[in-house]
């Protein structure tokens, strides 16, 4: 019987996982990730070790985002877009699936590997699917981190997909490039639903299924967005957003929304606005890092999560207000930290 490859630690050294990613080798890149997830105390000093360190390795890819509702075919889309970058292309890509959290186990609920069977078992392509854990805008709690480590990694694109809903524009326009808008035509969601904020954030705006009946009505919906785009003002980067329509079932457009990614970096580059853009990007990281370790910080204070429970009950009873039982909460905690 053949002697068997050892198993991999669960967690490894901070050199491990350094060089680890550094080499590209996506299993250890797959435990780095969980590091960076877990919120033990220990793994997050550890994590921030790893960061530190594939920091100097990070910057030169490009980033986008995907968002669109449900069943408007995010993951269809984004496994055959991943595939052309791979097989037509020759590059590595990195996908940040973002699945909606169970409520019970926190975990992903959809399990986007299962959707991008081909593009996963792709050599040059990585697929990570985490669960948004109830986080506002519809990204993984640590998504930046992770879109990091892969270009540490070596990943020339890396490509967001969120769950479409609430906030999620808004989160993942701060960590992107390039943002990507899929929408189907005559789902309810034509010209007198459009959100003016959505549509300022837009780079592209692609009507997918554009194919078989859906293909006069795709490009219906595309001139009409089209001209009506022109009533919006340029955004300061002088890029105007463009309209198409596209098919992941028939492999249709693809090149094309690859393309505009292309043509929108290099109009920024060539404007001298990239690092300025990227500049923007680890500035929010920052503000959001702050954030996010305080209310960690706040929700393990010894105090407040003594005092929490009663709290709540005494808002739902309508013995107090939100207003007050916040600040009491609130008292406890500055009041000790101080």
């Amino acid at each position: 019987m053949p002697d068997l490859p050892p198993i991999r630690a669960r967690r490894l050294s901070r050199d491990a996982y350094i060089d680890g990613v550094l080499r590209g080798d996506r299993i250890v890149l797959s435990q780095a990730i969980t590091l960076v997830e877990s919120a033990r105390p220990d793994d997050i000093d550890l994590a921030e070790e790893v960061l530190e360190h594939c920091l100097p390795h990070t910057g030169h890819s490009v980033r986008v985002g995907i968002t669109g509702v449900p069943g408007v075919g995010k993951s269809s889309l984004i496994e055959v877009l991943g595939l052309y970058l791979t097989r037509d292309r020759g590059e590595k890509v990195a996908v940040l699936a973002v699945d909606p959290s169970s409520q019970v186990s926190r975990g992903s609920i959809l399990g986007d590997k299962t959707r991008m069977e081909s593009l996963s078992n792709d050599e040059l392509a990585f697929i990570r699917a985490s669960p948004s854990g109830g986080s506002l805008g519809g990204v993984a709690r640590r998504t930046r981190e992770t879109m990091l480590l892969c270009e540490a990694a070596g990943y020339k694109n890396v490509i967001v997909e969120t769950v479409g809903v609430g906030q999620s524009e808004t989160a993942v326009r701060s960590m992107v490039d390039f943002f990507l808008l899929l929408m189907l035509a005559g789902a309810g969601d034509e010209l007198q639903g459009m959100k003016r904020g959505i549509i300022e954030m837009t780079d592209l705006i692609a009507f997918n299924k554009a194919d078989g009946n859906n293909r006069a009505k795709a490009e219906a919906a595309r001139c009409e967005y089209e001209n009506a785009l022109h009533l919006f003002s340029v955004p300061g980067t002088g890029w105007t957003p463009r309209v198409i329509t596209c098919s992941a079932q028939a492999r249709e457009g693809i090149d094309a929304i690859w393309q505009a990614v292309l043509d929108h970096h290099d109009r920024l580059v060539a404007a001298g606005q990239f690092e300025g853009f990227r500049r923007r990007q680890v500035k929010s990281w920052m503000y959001e890092l702050i954030e996010q370790t305080l209310r960690e910080q706040f929700l393990r204070h010894a105090a407040v999560r003594a005092e929490l429970p009663s709290a709540e009950q005494d808002v739902l009873a309508g013995r107090i207000s939100p207003f007050r039982a916040a600040r009491r909460l609130l008292n406890l905690y500055t009041e000790d930290s101080s």
